[in-house]
């Protein structure tokens, strides 16, 4: 089974340890119950329980230390590690936050070459403490190039940092905040540690409404000692993008597991109800929007799982995984939202209820395509890999499943964040040629003319720089390299064919929406307006395979999970 039900946990790991992680962390949030969830949430608790969890089984430890800084048992490894993201997030939201913000403070102490800091994450680590990344701030959110925080040099060899750093998690209690700022003197950008507990350390306030800690903090004649610095120039600017490249990834994975219980409560709820004499699973609109909510779910997990092979296998002669992380990001995050929606037109006023973890999902899962750059700025990305993908393919060894109990060693070694432009791909038609299915026909009718539409109706220079008609655009090249990715990952987990083309159907759908955005704008040509009508298709009825993806994949999944109370 493709989705996580953690009363029935039986997935294979490589290790002893990486199975006895899993099914812990589960019986702690089983053993906690939803009520005490609930309460927790609704009244704001800071996850002290979670953390002490942590602390006393070494997790955080375990999972985010290189085996080069740590025991037997530690490794950075992102198969595992996406596994335990799933995890949490089914839970909530801000048990995932402390975890993803640690992540991120880890960065750029491990991708530094400062190895006495580096010793110290690990100890701080095994004692149970969590990280901060302090690069946004207030005025400017993550734009790096206006940061201002400011390191002065002093006469003593030593600086002192002045600035605010603003939305930071765990900034109340990281002992280790990897920050980032400019040298004063040079403006050359840098990366040093801060302690929460430094009297120069000013915590303001916490600026969000949850469980979470996100922080607004202020350093004051801040001293810092060589030691303390991680790295410098154009070092520091590759560590911020780099640490980025690799935490945005999880996101996607935050809203699998939020979207997995959303899924089974919802359904749970609909199928034991009875209205006008029906089961509400009777009606056939409720029955589409679950199809289509457990379709998207399905996909979102095929691509997120076979992102992080490509993330596993990445070396400096192939950083693919720069498009596929950035998709994940954008992609599967707002696919996420779309899940909610679905099931919330289903159960309606239900959602709101205090006692579910769906007014929970429901509130959360519009975070996760904001946090980390949003959806805006990961598809301004996505678009710069276009060129290469459609019309300059290269030739690479097949990437296989990578759940091997390894460490991730080139994470923290991904060199320069330049030359984007210069990545290459390998064909994307192999994929679509794995299987024949009439919706995935359709939709490689719409891959053609969009390949067509670029080489004949080439945007020209206004549009190239006319960001709202590049959103459009970017959200249909985003679809054929999800597209992609999911077709290669249902071969692997040799999914049925007609659960394939049912992901399919709303593939076409989502595809002849885009298109008719942007046929709608302003400044598209006649000639770009003709490729998008052709564009806009109908996807492939076949009751029969709904019904079949309906009562073997959908209604089977009734009463199989229910949160302990």
């Amino acid at each position: 089974m493709i989705l996580l039900n953690p009363k029935q946990h039986n997935r294979p790991y490589k290790d002893k340890r990486s199975q006895e992680i899993m099914l812990k962390t589960i019986d702690f949030f089983e053993k906690k119950g939803k009520q005490k969830l609930k309460e927790d949430d609704r009244n704001r608790v800071w996850y002290e329980d979670f953390l002490a969890f942590v602390k006393d089984n070494e997790l955080f430890y375990n999972l985010l230390t290189p085996e080069k800084y740590g025991g037997e048992d530690c490794r950075w490894d992102t198969w595992r590690n996406c596994e335990f993201n799933e995890i949490l997030a089914f839970y909530g939201l801000h048990y995932w936050y402390t975890w993803q913000v640690s992540i991120l403070g880890l960065g750029p102490i491990w991708m530094s070459d400062n190895e006495e800091q580096k010793n110290r994450a690990a100890r701080l680590l095994k004692e149970g403490n969590v990280f901060a990344f302090g690069l946004s701030e207030r005025d400017h959110g993550a734009d790096v190039y206006s940061t201002e925080m400011n390191l002065t040099p002093q006469s003593d060899g030593t600086c002192r940092a002045n600035g605010e750093k603003y939305y930071i998690g765990n900034g109340n209690i990281a002992e280790m905040v990897s920050t980032f700022g400019k040298m004063a003197d040079s403006g050359d950008y840098v990366f040093f540690t801060a302690d929460y507990s430094h009297q120069n350390y000013e915590l303001v306030k916490n600026i969000v409404n949850s469980q979470s800690y996100v922080a607004d903090f202020i350093l004051k004649d801040y001293p810092v000692e060589e030691k303390e610095i991680l790295s410098r120039g154009q070092d520091a600017w590759d560590s911020a993008l780099n640490t980025v490249n690799v935490g945005k990834y999880n996101l996607g994975w935050a809203s699998i597991g939020i979207c997995t219980h959303a899924f089974y409560e919802a359904l749970n709820h609909a199928a034991n109800r009875t209205l006008y004499g029906m089961k509400v699973t009777d009606f056939p609109h409720v029955k589409q929007m679950f199809v289509d909510a457990y379709a998207r779910l399905t996909a979102m997990k095929l691509f997120a799982l076979r992102s992080a092979d490509y993330l596993r296998a990445a070396s400096p002669d192939d950083r693919r995984y720069l498009l596929y992380n950035p998709t994940v990001k954008m992609k599967v995050t707002t696919q996420g939202e779309e899940v909610i929606n679905l099931l919330w037109d289903v159960i309606a006023a239900k959602g709101f209820e205090g006692d579910t973890y769906f007014e929970m999902a429901a509130r959360d899962i519009r975070a996760l395509p904001k946090l980390e750059g949003t959806v805006h700025v990961n598809i301004a990305l996505i678009v710069k890999f276009m060129a290469n993908y459609f019309f300059n393919p290269q030739e690479y060894e097949p990437v296989g499943t990578r759940n091997e109990p390894e460490n991730d060693d080139f994470l923290f070694n991904q060199g320069s964040a330049r030359g984007l432009g210069k990545i290459r791909f390998h064909d994307y038609t192999s994929a679509y040629n794995i299987y024949d299915l009439p919706n995935l026909a359709v939709f490689k009718e719409q891959i053609v003319l969009l390949k067509e539409f670029l080489g004949g109706a080439t945007p020209d220079a206004e549009q190239q720089k006319d960001t709202d008609f590049l959103l459009s655009l970017g959200e249909m090249f985003t679809l054929v390299v999800y597209g992609q990715l999911t077709l290669e990952n249902a071969k692997i987990y040799e999914l049925d064919e007609r659960l394939v083309d049912q992901i399919f159907d709303f593939m076409v759908r989502d595809f002849s929406g885009f298109a008719l955005a942007l046929y709608s704008k302003h400044s598209t040509s006649e000639a770009q307006m003709n490729y998008l009508q052709k564009m806009i298709k109908k996807p492939a009825v076949d009751s029969k395979r709904f019904g079949k993806v309906w009562e073997d994949h959908v209604l089977a999944l009734k009463d199989t999970y229910e949160m302990n109370s």
